[in-house]
């Protein structure tokens, strides 16, 4: 390609590894790096008005061309602490549950697992801003990311979206994968792959550098989260995929 290659990523604690990766490595001489919401990249994928986006898998399906081109993204084998359902009482006894649309993976893997693991049909509402001091009562909701690494000691039943994947299908989770919408040279590929790894050898000066009170990040970043997509990571999301062909899973 005779221009840089448009890069889109978010800028949450779990990708904070890769990102460091990339921009201490001489890729970042080669792209347009812009950091974003989640729904944003797929949209200017979809748009193609960017190259390649750490995108979240449920809307891999809505990308024209698109294909998975790294060897790195974000999974779970277990327990991943940042994406769970939190409520006051036991989920068999919940009579409602706010979604948060801003995370259609995370909202998805919630329907999944309420219809086919939990058995259990309750009224989904969209989340307001303020949602978190709604779940109260038997309302619950799903609290995702940096917010949710904040709220995990807050309530009284917490249940790790990724932990339960595991036990429902024994294979890990992947949430985001990086996705590009046309071919890239293969050159760009295995720099690319070659910053992503780097980023994840300096896990302590991501640590340094990111600092907070409320989680320890040496274990969300060497035990929850799983950055390698190996086979398992991509049979897990193979299986996802399938279950997002459900017309009700919306």
């Amino acid at each position: 390609m005779n221009r840089k290659i448009k890069v889109s990523a978010v800028s949450y604690l779990n990708t904070k590894p890769l990102l460091y990766g990339i921009e201490r490595h001489s890729i970042i001489n080669d792209i347009d790096l812009q950091l974003e919401y989640p729904a944003l990249i797929a949209q200017h994928l979809r748009e193609d008005t960017v190259d390649i986006g750490l995108v979240p898998v449920a809307a891999i399906p809505s990308i024209p061309n698109a294909r998975i081109v790294s060897d790195y993204g974000i999974a779970a084998d277990g327990k991943v602490a940042s994406v769970c359902i939190y409520s006051r009482v036991p989920i068999e006894e919940i009579d409602s549950i706010y979604l948060d649309y801003q995370s259609r993976t995370s909202v998805r893997l919630a329907q999944v697992l309420l219809k086919h693991y939990w058995k259990i049909a309750v009224p989904i509402i969209q989340a307001p801003e303020n949602y978190i001091e709604l779940i109260k009562g038997k309302t619950a909701g799903v609290i995702i990311g940096d917010r949710a690494l904040q709220q995990n000691s807050h309530f009284e039943y917490v249940y790790d979206l990724a932990e339960y994947w595991k036990t429902f299908t024994g294979l890990p989770f992947v949430f985001a994968a990086w996705v590009a919408n046309k071919d890239l040279p293969e050159d760009f590929i295995s720099k690319f792959n070659e910053a992503n790894k780097n980023g994840l050898a300096h896990i302590d000066e991501v640590v340094a550098e990111n600092r907070i009170d409320y989680y320890d990040l040496q274990v969300y970043y060497r035990e929850n989260i799983q950055y390698d997509l190996n086979e398992e990571n991509r049979k897990g999301l193979e299986l996802f995929l399938e279950y997002l062909k459900d017309p009700t899973i919306v």
